[in-house]
């Protein structure tokens, strides 16, 4: 019995070995994969001498909890960042001499030049010139604008698309997490596999992970809306096809409840999708509504008064609303988009055929609307200087605008500018603080349950000449039971 307890003994030993060099193995395999966690082979008996591999992964909750939620704060900088990089490099640079911010300074200077020369031609169809581009220069940042929301609006689509799939992935990872477990088998390879998963959708989406009897995880939002809770949630979002004035993007919807935009009662506070949102419903329109104010500012301090009875209202002289020659009457509808559709006057401007001596007489909208100033004034200094005045004069503006409410409209182009690059700014040392965070959380849970290499080297050497030993003894109780069955016979 002696020698049938020893060989049974060291067969135990021999297959356990086994499988712990067999899980070493895998830990070496896996050491380049960071969603990989280290493998854990321990001994357990069994009560009747024997012992059994019981595998386990090394992790730590808080930590994963920690990496989760940096994670999303990352991406959330990023996607914001990345928003707001492109709108200061296309519209938002006051050394680019197409921005609108140069062009008024161009103008103001073609004016007084014209102002100056106020018989020259020449210098009056350079300063309408200057006051195209500038028109121009509105239109285009207002376009731009409009296409960076477009834009935004199409990754809020990529990126729902992408979490109804991660949701999908994720409940298919669970069930197997919890099967696996339930049926006492090694289920460490689709922990690993489901939180590859969550990672991937903290990135999308600022996530909380309950974790629940049997295995099983229940996932919610970081405003507390479910996204797993047995099943996966549905995510839902309307794109929008053009962003004209005025459009109101629409919101991200997750089982029901809305997690985007102005009224939403649970809002996302991290994760791309928030970053996308943050950009596309508060930055840029933001900066929208400063290049509206700015075209608004422009209508009227050219806007021309009748000045003959009975009067028919003051009417936009040099800048209009677009094809109307009519002022901005202060609603919704003529605020909206002003910046893309300031224009010309097609009476001055001399490629539609126009007068380019209504510049600096006034009547650009028939003879009762000309300066009788004017006509005192045998060179028309005064009014092209009136009009200079007016360009650079003081000017109120909203205080929800955020540039101060008492501006020339050069100052406030500058400083809406400043504003945007202000933003930009704060935007990335946001997103490298975050960046620096979720690097530090990844190094602490790497070096809690990442492989190391040289440690997994060593504990395999350890293991191989307990294989050894066990193997050995296999070989002493052998020959034991050989010479034993030698001596019988």
């Amino acid at each position: 019995m002696g020698l049938t307890l020893a060989l049974n003994t060291a067969r135990a030993s021999l297959a356990a070995t086994s499988n712990q060099i067999a899980v070493s193995a895998r830990n070496v395999a896996g050491a380049g994969d960071p969603g990989y966690s280290r493998k854990i082979a321990a001994l357990v008996g069994t009560g009747n001498g024997g012992v059994v591999v019981s595998i386990t992964r090394a992790t730590d909750a808080a930590l994963y909890a920690r990496t989760l939620s940096a994670n999303a704060a990352s991406a959330r900088g990023e996607a914001l960042l990345d928003g707001l990089t492109d709108l200061a490099r296309t519209v938002g640079d006051t050394t680019d001499p197409t921005s609108p911010a140069a062009r008024f300074a161009g103008f103001e200077a073609a004016l007084q030049a014209a102002a100056n020369q106020p018989d020259s031609t020449e210098l009056a169809r350079a300063a309408i010139d200057s006051a195209k581009a500038l028109a121009g220069s509105l239109n285009d940042a207002a376009g731009a604008v409009h296409a960076a929301r477009a834009r935004t609006d199409a990754g809020i689509a990529d990126s729902v698309a992408r979490i109804n799939d991660l949701l999908g992935q994720f409940e298919r990872a669970n069930a197997a997490v919890t099967r696996g477990l339930a049926l006492g088998a090694d289920a460490t390879d689709a922990l690993d596999d489901r939180d590859r998963i969550l990672t991937a959708l903290s990135q999308e989406v600022g996530v909380t992970a309950i974790a629940r009897e049997g295995g099983d995880v229940a996932l919610y939002t970081d405003g507390g809306v479910p996204l797993f809770d047995r099943g996966a949630r549905k995510v839902t979002f309307s794109a929008t096809t053009t962003f004209a004035a005025g459009t109101t993007g629409a919101a991200v919807v997750i089982d029901g409840v809305p997690v985007t935009g102005a009224n939403s009662p649970m809002p996302l506070a991290s994760g791309r999708l928030a970053g996308l949102a943050a950009f596309r419903d508060e930055a840029a329109p933001a900066y929208e509504a400063q290049l509206d104010a700015m075209a608004n500012g422009l209508i009227a301090a050219f806007a021309e008064t009748d000045a003959i009875a009975p009067n028919g209202g003051p009417r936009a002289g040099l800048f209009t609303n677009g094809a109307s020659a009519l002022l901005p009457d202060g609603s919704a509808a003529g605020r909206l988009g002003l910046a893309g559709r300031i224009a010309i006057n097609a009476a001055v401007d001399p490629d539609r055929g126009g007068n380019v001596a209504l510049l600096r007489t006034g009547g650009m909208n028939g003879t009762d609307y000309r300066d009788l100033a004017a006509g005192t004034d045998a060179a028309y200094a005064g009014r092209l200087r009136a009009l200079v005045s007016g360009l650079t004069a003081t000017r109120s503006f909203d205080a929800s605008l955020g540039l101060g409410t008492s501006l020339s409209l050069a100052d406030f182009a500058e400083g809406s500018a400043g504003w945007i690059e202000d933003l930009r700014k704060d935007a990335s040392e946001t997103a490298s603080y975050q960046k620096t965070l979720l690097s530090r959380a990844n190094e602490a849970l790497s070096n809690v349950a990442g492989v190391n290499g040289d440690d997994e080297t060593a504990l395999t050497l350890q293991l191989e000449r307990s294989y050894t030993a066990s193997a050995k003894l296999i070989s002493v109780v052998n020959d034991l039971l050989k010479t034993l069955l030698d001596a019988v016979r």
